[in-house]
């Protein structure tokens, strides 16, 4: 029995493994990364794993908040192999666009394998500090997604918004203290870069520390109000 969580995100129970996450998938029988299929009444479900996602693991720490839905317009930042941007795809449809932008080479070839037959994810080699080197791929978009390890992973988000999230827009920040500073308490770092997010505009409308799935990661889904 699948039950739905969110707009495409449903609990689905897996023989043997217990309670699953899943979203509907957008391209029947095609696997992204060797995840499990699911037959149901309404379509064929993939398997969501929170221990590979980080959106996965907010879910799971229980958020009621999620501005990525049906038709959304996401700009990825640090999309890496393309685990989460290919669940993304499946939520927002074929209305919907994911611009994935990762920076490593390598990395981006994992992402073109992962989304080869996903029409919806537009995938740009670049550096997620300079948004406007893709401004050409990246239109005015819905939510700003931010998976960067890098030290300013605030200000690189604040910065993508500027450029591409229309008013109102939702900013997805994920947290990763030890990229900003391996010497300083996570809590500190959560609160540094909570407040480049308010300086710049954006209410916090919630919170979740990712543990046991990630160590030491904060996920904030903030909405500009400004």
């Amino acid at each position: 029995m699948a039950t739905p969580l969110f707009d495409g995100v449903y609990q689905v129970d897996v023989e043997g493994y217990g309670q699953q996450l899943a979203t509907l998938n957008l391209v029947p029988g095609v696997r992204s990364y060797g995840e499990r299929l699911i037959k149901t009444d309404f379509g064929e479900l993939r398997v969501w794993d929170p221990y590979r996602s980080k959106l996965a693991a907010a879910i799971r720490k229980g958020i009621r908040t999620m501005p990525i839905t049906t038709s959304s317009r996401v700009l990825y930042l640090g999309a890496a192999a393309g685990t989460t941007v290919s669940h993304i795809s499946d939520i927002v449809g074929l209305s919907g666009v994911v611009y994935a932008v990762e920076f490593s080479a390598r990395s981006i070839r994992e992402l073109l394998v992962a989304c080869e037959n996903r029409q919806n994810v537009v995938p740009i080699l670049a550096d997620a500090r300079r948004p406007l080197e893709y401004r050409r791929y990246v239109d005015c978009v819905d939510v700003v997604y931010a998976d960067v390890a890098q030290p300013d992973q605030a200000e690189i988000t604040v910065e993508n918004a500027k450029v591409y999230l229309r008013r109102e827009g939702w900013v997805v920040l994920n947290i990763k203290a030890r990229s900003v500073d391996v010497a300083v308490e996570p809590t500190k770092v959560y609160d540094q870069q909570r407040s480049v997010l308010l300086d710049a505009g954006f209410k916090i409308i919630e919170e979740v520390e990712l543990s046991p799935y990630e160590k030491d990661h904060d996920f904030i889904i903030a909405k500009l109000t400004r």
